[in-house]
């Protein structure tokens, strides 16, 4: 019984950790796409780029043309 209940409680942090990855990935962008006006949101993705080049951002394809375009200079 105790075996179970430590799978459960391993099994519940794991599901914990994936969830909380997740939205540190999507809320970014949601953010983003709701808040941000289309017309400046070009020049949004290169400030990040040039501010942050984690892998998260090269999730949006204008950011990972952001950070190619910084890389080239």
């Amino acid at each position: 019984m105790s075996e179970l209940v430590v799978v459960a409680a391993v099994a519940t942090v794991i599901v914990l950790v994936v969830v909380v990855e997740l939205m540190a990935a999507v809320l970014p962008m949601l953010i983003v796409v709701t808040m941000v006006p289309p017309e400046e949101r070009h020049q949004l993705a290169e400030c990040l780029a040039a501010a942050d080049s984690s892998k998260r951002l090269r999730i949006w394809p204008i950011l990972r043309a952001a950070v190619r375009a910084r890389r080239q200079r």
